[in-house]
């Protein structure tokens, strides 16, 4: 019997790991076949799909008994695998669109949906199965189910920085399999039915094998095996140089191809010459070029042309620091200019690896005495630093997807925000200069204005009162140059900065010593918090300074301004444009969830609440739709904050996810033993979860400034230390519940089930929008309040159970 347990919870340990790590992995695909923000869509999608399967289990009753558990689990582990295997193969041939509004469009997302559903389908079996059929205790078998489920989230980090993400879902499908194979060796163990065992076993571990050598062979013969063959809604047909994945990223490198230098800004006198280059991108739009260089800098003379070392005509000497290394132009740059001392800080391993291997011979910038290259968060980094320098350079760092999604997106916006930004001007010299270039549309301010906006008010931050003596602005056609000094700049400086904006045909924006080229952008420098929200409605654009609270930088589109959303339903391009298309997208998978939740749970559970008592129909659907809001706006909310303060969206989601689930089950656990059965103790429970999450907005942002200076290990162990006990807390609140309603009537019980998965897939996206309109705070105050009012619901359930209780006897 021991081994059969053995086995047994082995199973439940990896198919439950494996849920988690399908999640995350899909989040990695879907931001390269569509944007970051579907990383709530994932987590939508896993909700649905394992409630389905529960309440399929709950339906059909009668075809999974006890006595036949390890059976019905082992094919259900069996068709787990296997569905992954079809997601896998159709996920990477899907075409998402998100660049119209079209009837098509809603369809594909529709059947991106289809395809994403089944295999979390048959996770919601299985573990429903195991909680209410298995012989052992419901308190082990839950236990081991929230940490085959927590673990997931950190495996899945490790294999993204080994594998590709085809090769690891491919390898998720090998271990589903094996958790086939383990509820076989349970039922073997068992002494029952071996011989029908041993032909059910035959085929697990026939799956586990093959799945397991197309994986890794799939891993071993990158970029030539599976690739995904749609990026963005167009087909990659071409070879690349070099594909890769970790964690967080895709970074593609086309083969080297002779022609016109690619510069971001481009001087319209730029010399007619030719460079051998890799165009190298991330996640499938990002984008970064890495040139020849074999240390001659006449080769790279063009970087002069460029207007994004418009710096370097007033600081070419001492140290110079660049935020996100990707090709290394940037660093080429500063070396040309004359800079000696120069340090590279970049997220992304890869192109540090690319730089310093792969490609090392094909630009040598490793090789360049003075040249430190780092892999860190440059946030994080320029946090701890002692090191202080004359420039700093952050050339459009960011990500197409960022800018086309918006708010969706948070990889690099905690860089765009006035508490990044104030440890980037710390870092500073007292002369020092930080430069940053953005995108720049010459009939709006859109980007340029919320640049502006963000400068000025770091610069407020730091007690200067008059920042436009501190700024200088130039702009191309497509693209502006913001200078921000530590020192106002002076006379000889503003001098020599327009003689080089006017000798490389560029033109001047914002300048100390002349009136702006655009009164708009005036108005911006000059204007305090008051008078920005007074322009944001005057233009119907998003003009406020990011903070760690709204760290949207991206996002200008106002969604309760309609006039807002007129102006990006006209423009033809920009960032407003984008941001209009991911709500689009947005609204399509709301509606599309919504259909799916009414038709595959709503309906289907109607019939178990029609002879409910209707105050217990009424207190029981608040109850559970309450919790279903409460803990996914809490959930999304921390996995936002997280996501600025770890560095990126996938650290935010996994390390929210896992702390999140390993909390929760655990306060479930402990709700069994401290039953909250009493008025006070239920009032006592709702008001300190409130109490704690409400509380976050006083007591975190300050956390994050002492520690967001240390490594990521301190700040994942910090983070954890945040957001275990409202996991905790929240984990007291589905077994108080059922405990409550099953009290009274234990037939409604599937109807609850279906009306707290409905809430929680919808949640996911309202709070992401809330969010954006607002503040993530208010995401994580909304989940407080919907906690909050279950004590009174809770208290009316209670008393109907003791009514209920004589008229029963």
């Amino acid at each position: 019997m021991e081994s059969a347990r053995n086995s047994f919870l082995a199973g439940l340990f990896l198919l439950c790991m494996c849920g988690l790590m399908l999640q995350i992995t899909e989040t990695r695909i879907l931001s390269v076949i569509a944007f970051y923000h579907l990383a709530f869509f994932a987590i939508s999608m896993a909700m649905f799909g394992m409630t389905a399967g529960a309440l399929y289990v709950h339906f059909k009753a009668e075809r999974f008994p006890a006595e036949r558990l390890s059976r019905n689990l082992t094919w259900i582990g069996s068709a787990f695998a296997i569905s992954v295997v079809l997601s896998a193969f159709l996920l990477i041939s899907t075409v998402v669109m998100s660049v119209n509004y079209s009837v098509m469009a809603a369809l594909l997302w529709v059947k991106l949906i289809l395809i994403l559903i089944p295999p979390y389908f048959f996770a919601g079996m299985a573990i429903s199965l195991a909680l209410t059929r298995s012989p052992f205790p419901v308190g082990l078998v839950y236990g081991v189910d929230m940490v085959g489920a927590a673990s997931g989230c950190l495996v899945i980090l490790g294999l993204l920085n080994w594998v590709d993400a085809v090769s690891a879902l491919l390898t998720i499908a090998a271990i589903g399999a094996a958790a086939a194979v383990c509820f076989g060796q349970a039922r073997s163990a068992s002494g029952d039915d071996s011989a029908l065992v041993a032909g059910l076993l035959q085929r697990p571990l026939g799956l586990v094998v093959l799945f397991g050598v197309i994986a890794g062979t799939n891993a071993a013969i990158q970029p030539y095996g599976l690739v995904l063959t749609t990026v963005h809604n167009k087909l990659e047909t071409t070879l690349p140089a070099v594909l890769r994945w970790n964690s967080f990223s895709r970074v593609r490198a086309s083969q080297d191809e002779v022609g016109v230098p690619d510069l971001w800004g481009p001087s319209p006198y730029t010399p007619a010459t030719q460079v051998s280059q890799h165009h190298m991108d991330i996640d499938g739009s990002a984008g970064t070029v890495m040139y020849r260089f074999d240390g001659d800098n006449a080769k790279i003379d063009f970087l002069r042309y460029d207007i994004t070392n418009l710096a370097y005509t007033i600081r070419s000497q001492g140290r110079a620091a660049v935020i996100g290394v990707g090709g290394g132009r940037d660093l080429l740059s500063a070396h040309l200019f004359g800079f000696r001392d120069l340090t590279g800080v970049e997220l992304n391993p890869i192109f540090i690896n690319l730089l310093q291997h792969r490609f090392r011979d094909f630009d040598h910038l490793a090789d360049i005495p003075g040249t430190r290259l780092l892999v860190d968060e440059a946030r994080s980094w320029f946090a701890r630093t002692q090191d202080r320098f004359d420039l700093v350079e952050m050339s459009l760092v960011d990500t197409w997807a960022a800018t086309g999604a918006g708010a969706f997106s948070l990889s690099e916006n905690g860089l765009y925000t006035m508490q990044g930004w104030r440890h980037f001007l710390d870092a500073l010299t007292p002369t020092g200069v930080f430069t940053v270039s953005r995108w720049f549309n010459p009939n709006d301010v859109t980007e340029t204005g919320r640049l502006l906006s963000l400068a000025a008010g770091a610069l407020r931050d730091r007690g200067i009162d008059r920042p436009e003596a501190h700024l200088f602005l130039a702009g191309s056609l497509n693209l502006a140059t913001l200078i921000v000094s530590a020192a106002p700049l002076s006379a000889d400086e503003l001098a020599r900065l327009r003689a080089r904006t006017d000798q490389l045909g560029f033109h001047v924006l914002v300048s100390p010593d002349a009136p702006d080229a655009s009164p708009v952008l005036r108005q911006i420098v000059v204007a305090d918090s008051q008078a920005l929200d007074g322009l944001t409605r005057a233009h119907h654009l998003d003009l406020t300074v990011p903070t760690d609270d709204r760290p949207f930088f991206f996002n200008q589109l106002i969604l309760t301004d309609p006039q807002s959303i007129g102006l990006a339903f006209h423009a033809m391009t920009g960032i407003i444009k984008g941001n209009l298309l991911a709500n689009v997208t947005v609204a399509v998978i709301v509606v599309a969830s919504l259909l799916l939740v009414l038709f595959a749970m709503v309906v289907p559970a109607l019939p178990s609440v029609r002879r409910t008592p209707a105050r217990l129909a009424l207190l029981g659907t608040l109850y559970f739709a309450l919790i279903g809001l409460g803990f996914m706006f809490i959930e999304i909310g921390l996995i936002q904050r997280l996501s600025v303060f770890l560095g990126h969206p996938v650290y935010g989601l996994a390390i929210g996810l896992f702390g999140i689930i390993l909390s929760t089950g655990l306060g479930s656990l402990i709700s069994e033993r401290v039953i909250l059965d009493t008025g006070p103790r239920v009032l006592g429970w709702a008001g300190l979860l409130c109490g704690y999450v409400m509380l976050m907005s006083l007591w975190f942002p300050p956390l994050v400034y002492i520690f967001e200076g240390h490594g990521l290990v301190v700040r994942v162990l910090i983070s954890l230390l945040a957001i275990v006990p409202p996991g905790l807390l929240m984990g007291f609140g589905f077994p108080t519940g059922m405990r409550l309603v099953n009290a009274l009537d234990a037939r409604p019980t599937p109807w609850f089930w279906a009306v707290n998965g409905a809430a929680g897939v919808m949640a996911a996206s309202m709070a992401v929008i809330i969010s954006i309109s607002y503040s993530i705070n208010a995401s994580l105050w909304i989940g407080a309040v919907c906690y909050l009012m279950l004590g009174p619901i809770a208290l009316g359930l209670g008393r109907a159970t003791v009514v209920a209780r004589p008229a029963t006897a």
